[in-house]
C-alpha cells in the first residue's frame, strides 16, 4: 500500500489546508481556493477567490453571502470527481442537510476523506449519506462518545401531535427548519406549518433543489390567532429567544 501522509490535511488559523493541492477545506477566513462541506456558517464563509461546492450549498452562500461576486464559485455535482493539482476529488453525500458533502480526496494511491457534518439518519429533504471505503477517515467528534444517544426524531415529533396548543418551535433556520417541516407534514398532517421570515428563503431554495414537497405557509398573525390551535410556528433562536412574553402558545426548541 502507498505510504500515507501524516500533513496531506493539516489544521491551519484560516482552517484544514491540504499542501499537496494547495487549497483549503471548510475556510475560517478568506483564502485563495475554498472546497466547502456544507453551507452552516461555521462551514461555509466568504470572501474567497474561489469556492468550490454543491449546487444547493452554493446557492444557500449565495443567498446567504449575496456580495460574494458568483463567478467565485464553481459548482461541481456529487460523485463527479474533478482535480486541484494532482489530488483527486469527489463530493460524497454526507446527509447532513441539502447539498451537504463528505470530501474524498485521493492522491498517490492513498485516499482520505474528509466528513465533514454528516447524518445516518432518515431525513427525505436532504441526500442519503452514502458510505465509501477510505485508507483515512478525517471527522469531527462531536457525538463520538457511545454512551451519548439521540431520541428517536419520529417519537419526538409525535409529542407535538395532540397538544391543544399552539406551538412555537425554535430551531436553526437550514437543515434543522426544513427537516422539522416534512417530519411534521408526515407524522402530524393536521398541524399547519408556519414559517418565520428569516427561515423561508432557506425552504424556497429547499423547495427549487430538493426532492420532498414540503407543506408550509409564510408566518402570518392573523393566520396564527384564527381558528384551531392546530398551528406550529417555525422561529430562528434569535427570534425564539425574543418571545418570552408569547401567550397562549407552548414553547419548545429543537436540538440535536
Amino acid at each position: 500500500m502507498p505510504d500515507i501522509l501524516a500533513d496531506f490535511l493539516v489544521r491551519r488559523p484560516e482552517g484544514y489546508y491540504c499542501r499537496y493541492g494547495d487549497f483549503y477545506i471548510d475556510a475560517l477566513e478568506p483564502v485563495r481556493i475554498d472546497v466547502v462541506s456544507h453551507a452552516h456558517a461555521d462551514h461555509a464563509t466568504k470572501g474567497h477567490a474561489q469556492i468550490i461546492a454543491t449546487e444547493a450549498t452554493a446557492a444557500f452562500m449565495q443567498y446567504r453571502y449575496s456580495k460574494q461576486p458568483l463567478h467565485t464559485f464553481l459548482v461541481k455535482r456529487f460523485e463527479e470527481p474533478f482535480n486541484i493539482a494532482e489530488v483527486i476529488l469527489t463530493f460524497i453525500p454526507a446527509g447532513h442537510i441539502l447539498g451537504s458533502s463528505q470530501i474524498l480526496m485521493e492522491y498517490k494511491g492513498v485516499r482520505y476523506l474528509y466528513t465533514g457534518d454528516y447524518k445516518v439518519d432518515t431525513d427525505p429533504t436532504c441526500e442519503p449519506i452514502h458510505i465509501v471505503k477510505a485508507d483515512v477517515l478525517i471527522t469531527e467528534s462531536t457525538f463520538a462518545n457511545p454512551e451519548v444517544s439521540h431520541p428517536d426524531a419520529v417519537t419526538e415529533i409525535l409529542k407535538l401531535k395532540d397538544r391543544p396548543f399552539n406551538i412555537l418551535l425554535g430551531c436553526y433556520a437550514l437543515g434543522k427548519a426544513q427537516r422539522i417541516t416534512a417530519l411534521l407534514n408526515q407524522h402530524c398532517p393536521e398541524r399547519k406549518v408556519l414559517v418565520h421570515h428569516n427561515i423561508l428563503p432557506f425552504h424556497r431554495i429547499y423547495d427549487q433543489l430538493g426532492n420532498f414537497p414540503m407543506k408550509y405557509e409564510p408566518y402570518n398573525r392573523q393566520i396564527m390567532k384564527q381558528g384551531e390551535p392546530d398551528k406550529v410556528y417555525l422561529v430562528p433562536p434569535m427570534t425564539f429567544n425574543s418571545y418570552f412574553r408569547a401567550t397562549k402558545v407552548q414553547r419548545a426548541f429543537a436540538s440535536g
